[in-house]
């Protein structure tokens, strides 16, 4: 049965915006001690410095660039800096701004880093500038736009270009990125009706088509880059259950009535905009991000993948976004479907492309919650056709891929998914 989407809620604890940034503060600072004690501290720095000289087109794991340590001290300094950024913007963090901190927090183990991901924000501030709008606006599309963030390295570390070229192009380029991502976001949203939850991959994937066509015709072409770590699933596995049971601790700490308040969230059916925590209040919102963030975790563990850099990215996207449209009710479904797609289809369950398929399909969770699990099933099924597809348009330099493939079959399932609830509830009007 489809998800009601409007449950009656009674008033609940809440944070300040000052609050809620701490505790993503908090997260940040955590996973740079684990960095530091893992690898220790010369290492851990050296290592970062290894990240901040490699090219970040997908899938560059972090891990297997600088260690565990450089990239778990690349992650939380950038969402240490990030969450300053939004505390001096004066933004209001909701659910999405959660989503957004988690996703710095989860990328900058593969793709963003201290180094290339400055000129698309700057981007966007000019755009609001330019709009004379304040930047707290639009500080989550700047943040969430530094999905483009590999094409200043790319350019930047071209083996073609010299560098007198280089440096002033790949701050050209992004800038530009940057300044004109809020209104195609805008216009964009529109497509898929906020069925993927993932707007800006999608954007990006269609940002990133264009400019690597116009690159692709001077005979500027992306080489393909694939590094993965592997062998760290035990030490990596129990430090994340441990940090969602912390994330749990806390739910109950601020709201002890959290548990009891979950079904309500669970009924909501996520289609964005749906930020939990002014619907169900940061108690219940942070209990679902830990519960979805152990899921992403053990599903990895069960079907033989690896815990790295990528994987640990998409989980901490599937639990940012657990504070704006995902939960366990509509994540499963998505999930299954892209493991059945593996069961009829040319590879396995555990190869890294259909591992990240599952995690970062997830972002479709609004068509199981609105429809019903077995549309749910249907988008998982063919998003894992999708996202193994469209890569080679933006040629890697996307790195929300996953958001690119899901925009489009949202774009095409949603619709056809409430054509046919709207004649199976007798709405449908007699053609012409």
């Amino acid at each position: 049965m489809p998800i009601d989407s409007s449950p009656t809620i009674p008033a609940h604890p809440d944070l300040s915006d000052r609050g809620r940034l701490l505790l993503i503060a908090a997260g940040a600072t955590l996973f740079l001690l684990f960095g530091l004690v893992v690898d220790g501290p010369v290492a851990a720095f050296r290592g970062l410095g290894a990240i901040l000289m490699v090219r970040d087109t997908l899938v560059t794991d972090y891990m297997g660039v600088g260690g565990i340590g450089g990239a778990f001290l690349n992650a939380g300094l950038l969402t240490l800096i990030a969450a300053a950024i939004y505390r001096l913007s004066g933004a209001k963090i909701g659910g999405a701004s959660i989503a957004c901190l988690m996703l710095v927090l989860g990328f900058s183990l593969f793709g963003k880093n201290l180094l290339n991901v400055w000129f698309i924000i700057l981007g966007v501030f000019l755009y609001s500038r330019f709009k004379r709008e304040p930047f707290s606006a639009h500080i989550n599309t700047a943040f969430f736009g530094a999905a483009l963030a590999p094409i200043f390295t790319e350019i930047l570390f071209s083996t073609t270009l010299t560098l007198p070229v280089a440096i002033p192009l790949a701050i050209a380029t992004t800038l530009l990125i940057g300044f004109i991502l809020v209104p195609a976001a805008a216009q964009l949203f529109k497509a898929h009706m906020g069925f993927s939850l993932y707007n800006m991959g999608f954007t990006a994937g269609i940002v990133g088509t264009l400019v690597v066509a116009i690159y692709k015709s001077y005979g500027f072409v992306p080489d393909p880059v694939f590094i993965w770590s592997r062998g760290n699933n035990l030490l990596l596995g129990v430090a994340l259950y441990v940090f969602f049971l912390a994330v749990a601790g806390v739910a109950f700490r601020l709201d002890t009535t959290s548990l009891r308040r979950l079904p309500d969230l669970l009924r909501l059916s996520g289609q964005s905009p749906t930020d939990f925590t002014g619907e169900v209040g940061i108690g219940p919102a942070l209990l679902n991000m830990a519960i979805t963030g152990s899921i992403g975790t053990t599903y990895v563990l069960l079907v033989g993948g690896d815990l790295n850099g990528p994987t640990i990215g998409a989980i901490l996207t599937i639990v940012g976004f657990s504070a704006y449209g995902k939960h366990a009710r509509n994540i499963l479904p998505i999930m299954a479907g892209v493991v059945l797609g593996s069961l009829f289809k040319p590879w396995n369950v555990a190869d890294p492309s259909i591992v990240l398929a599952a995690l970062f399909g997830t972002t479709l969770a609004p068509i199981a919650g609105r429809f019903g699990w077995h549309w749910g099933l249907v988008a998982g099924f063919v998003h894992s056709s999708a996202a193994l597809s469209v890569g080679f348009l933006h040629g890697g330099l996307n790195l929300y891929n996953n958001g690119f493939a899901a925009g489009i079959v949202a774009a095409v399932i949603a619709p056809v998914a409430l054509a046919m609830s709207r004649r199976e509830a007798g709405k449908e009007e007699p053609e012409k």
